[in-house]
């Protein structure tokens, strides 16, 4: 299928490293034959750790690697010397992913910039020498603590893809097609719905050499925040757009009620996206005359509103001023 290499959602198994043990050694030579304790600090175990790589736009190198596992610290040794710490093991991962924790669904931490480090599991602590426990009573101490044991657990990863602008709207709206048109993204297109499986990124050219980023995110459908249709999978990516562009086409029976229904769906599943900026696009405007048009626009809803169409090009270029104003507009 084409797309199948995006996946933003995976589910591993980690395991931090184990610390090592303290030593037990008590110092012997030839010239202090009953010399004192001098083991040395057990290494501490490797954590896992995420850290952000701008490079990566998806988590496919984690599909078929499902158990990650760091390195054991190394046991201390005589005179002192503290064994080495496990090796840390760190995955990476596009900005914008969250980690939660698989068994309770809680979220742990969001990573959000490249090179951004967070620790999903800290490795055990290393146990102390012999040496830490000699007094005036107990002047040669013939143990040690052992190192701590490493943590494990279940963790999922997912994916919210970083956008400027999130195109909002029903299977087969014209979304692709747009996409396609004001930017050099290739989607999948074609006359029927869910053409879209995946969310697809393209940098749209603006006046003076600027530019920003527009996000394809596949067709919602009634109900969608309760998961129907692969809803809820799909929601997830408007949540890192600064401004959502919903697509409603000019051959819809009620347009207004298109666009509040696709707003009813992004209120149940997190009331905190209505906060973004929206304006409404009239996709397959071409299919409108002057007159027909004139009669819709008293019925559009209160926001900003422009009648497009990517097969003629009509209406894009004022599409892409109310959105560079959106999106540079202070917010009071």
């Amino acid at each position: 299928m084409p797309g199948s290499n995006f996946i933003d959602y995976v589910k591993i198994f980690c395991k931090s490293g184990r610390g090592g043990a303290g030593s037990a050694h008590l110092h012997r030579d030839r010239s202090n034959p009953k010399g004192g304790p001098d083991g040395g600090d057990g290494g501490r175990g490797g954590h896992i750790i995420l850290r952000g790589n701008s490079q990566l736009w998806t988590l496919l190198h984690l599909k078929y690697r499902k158990h990650i596992k760091a390195g054991n610290g190394v046991a201390g040794s005589a005179a002192m010397k503290t064994g080495a710490g496990g090796r840390d093991e760190v995955i990476e991962v596009p900005p914008g992913t969250v980690a939660r924790d698989a068994e309770t669904g809680e979220m742990l931490f969001e990573i959000m910039e490249d090179g951004e480090e967070k620790i999903l599991l800290p490795g055990g602590r290393g146990g102390l020498g012999n040496v830490h426990f000699k007094s005036a009573t107990r002047q040669t101490p013939r143990f040690a603590q052992p190192g701590e044991p490493g943590q494990e657990g279940w963790f999922i990863l997912e994916l919210k893809l970083l956008a400027d602008v999130g195109l909002v709207g029903f299977p087969n709206a014209g979304k692709s097609t747009l996409l396609s048109r004001v930017s050099a993204a290739k989607p999948r297109i074609a006359d029927y719905p869910f053409t879209t499986l995946v969310p697809q990124l393209g940098i749209v050219a603006y006046r003076d050499n600027r530019s920003f980023v527009m996000a394809d995110i596949p067709g919602i459908i009634e109900d969608a925040h309760q998961g129907k249709g692969m809803g809820t999978r799909f929601l997830r990516h408007i949540e890192r757009n600064a401004l959502l562009l919903f697509t409603v086409p000019a051959d819809s029976r009620d347009i207004r009620h298109e666009y509040e229904i696709l707003l009813k769906e992004l209120r149940e599943f997190n009331p905190e996206l209505l906060d973004k900026k929206r304006i409404l696009a009239i996709t397959k405007s071409d299919l409108l005359d002057e007159e027909l048009t004139e009669e819709i626009k008293p019925d559009l809803p209160a926001v900003p509103w422009v009648f497009i169409s990517a097969v003629t090009g009509q209406g894009i270029d004022r599409m892409k001023d109310l959105i560079w104003q959106g999106l540079n507009e202070k917010t009071p």
